[in-house]
């Protein structure tokens, strides 16, 4: 019976602008490296095919260098490669995929399936109903026809598509393309492959989505997998998650307000190793100590992470008497620090808080090192 390795939204030439050049670039990088990682985990697990369920590429006009860099990377695994576009490269007449065709660039073992068709692999054991996108959003359920398709006797069925199945999946889903949550046992299928969800999903016994195999997102979803799926025709396929993620990426959000919330904050911080991507959300209050504590902790997981994003908009400074006396805010910023600290509170538009922790960190930089 055919073993499969199932995987998609690659999305690559994806561009993080949300991050600074030095952790975007190598963001960009992993989602090339990934498809190499996929090639080999395709050839170690001696698998028939490998499935791409649509949105290989981010974007339609990516650079002719990029597209090569991809078919090279594909080149890894010598066996079937099975690919349909998705909603971010769906087959358009000047698209991507139309491109890289026409160049020349496709290799011999990648069928790139730009209209709904039936693709056999008799000698694999099985055969692929494919439903690529032809336009960026439908509004009707491209798999449809599966149902209304034989296929030969004795091979497995195994649908290909890049949707939304409706009245499962959260509504941010990446596109409007819907379909039927019971499409696999309707169609008769033994497998049904999804893209678009970038977490790894089991809708039931016979539909999943692969998931992102590199995580693109500060969402808790199961991204960074591949699937392999062992396929038995009329029986349920066995189905195991594989981890190819090169980075984690987290969400680090905290409130201080007791001087065991820092703790806390600190410990979570120094965990952040160079295989993390980190989006950091600081609210609360702190006196001086434990805001140099915290910038302290901060500037060590940025310098640590590969990538990260950081939010102190909602952090206030609570400076006490002591912690005035400590910064040597004499004469007119002492009083400056005196009458912004008593009007934060009552400022809505949070500028007198924001001016209180720019002045103190400006004073704190005089002061050294937190104990």
């Amino acid at each position: 019976m055919p073993r499969l390795l199932h995987t998609a939204d690659w999305q690559i030439g994806r561009y993080f602008g949300q991050f600074e050049p030095e952790g975007a670039v190598p963001l960009a990088e992993a989602r090339l490296q990934v498809v190499q990682t996929i090639g080999a985990l395709a050839t170690e697990r001696q698998v028939a095919a490998v499935l791409v369920a649509g949105d290989v590429f981010d974007a339609q006009g990516l650079a002719d260098k990029t597209l090569r860099r991809l078919f090279h990377a594909i080149s890894s695994f010598p066996g079937p490669w099975i690919v349909i576009p998705g909603n971010h490269d769906a087959a358009l007449a000047e698209g991507a995929w139309r491109r890289a065709l026409q160049l020349g660039m496709v290799p011999p073992n990648v069928t790139a399936v730009l209209e709904p068709g039936v693709v056999p692999f008799p000698d694999l054991g099985f055969v692929v109903l494919a439903a690529p996108l032809t336009q960026r959003h439908t509004y009707a359920d491209v798999t449809q026809w599966f149902g209304e398709t034989p296929t030969g006797a004795g091979l497995a069925r195994i649908g290909l598509a890049h949707g939304a199945v409706g009245d499962i999946l959260p509504s941010e889903v990446d596109s409007a393309n819907p379909i039927a949550p019971d499409r696999a046992v309707r169609a008769g299928l033994d497998y049904l492959a999804l893209g678009d969800w970038h977490g790894t999903y089991r809708v039931n016994e016979r539909t999943w989505y692969s998931g992102a195999p590199e995580p693109d997102r500060f969402k808790n979803n199961d991204a960074g997998n591949v699937l392999i799926v062992e396929v038995f025709p009329g029986a349920f396929p066995e189905v195991t998650p594989v981890r190819t993620a090169q980075f984690n990426w987290s969400q680090i959000q905290s409130d201080l307000s007791m001087p065991t919330d820092v703790d806390v904050f600190v410990a979570n911080l120094a965990a952040v190793t160079a295989c993390d991507v980190v989006d950091i959300e600081v609210t609360g209050r702190t006196d001086l100590r434990g805001m140099k504590r915290a910038r302290e902790a901060l500037a060590q997981a940025e310098a640590t992470a590969r990538a990260s994003r950081l939010d102190m908009s909602g952090l206030r400074l609570a400076p006490t008497e002591a912690d005035i006396a400590e910064l040597k805010a004499d004469g007119y910023v002492g009083d400056v620090l005196q009458q912004l600290r008593a009007e934060q509170d009552g400022d809505s538009e949070g500028v007198s808080a924001l001016a209180l922790r720019i002045l103190a960190e400006t004073l704190l930089d005089t002061v050294g090192p937190a104990p």
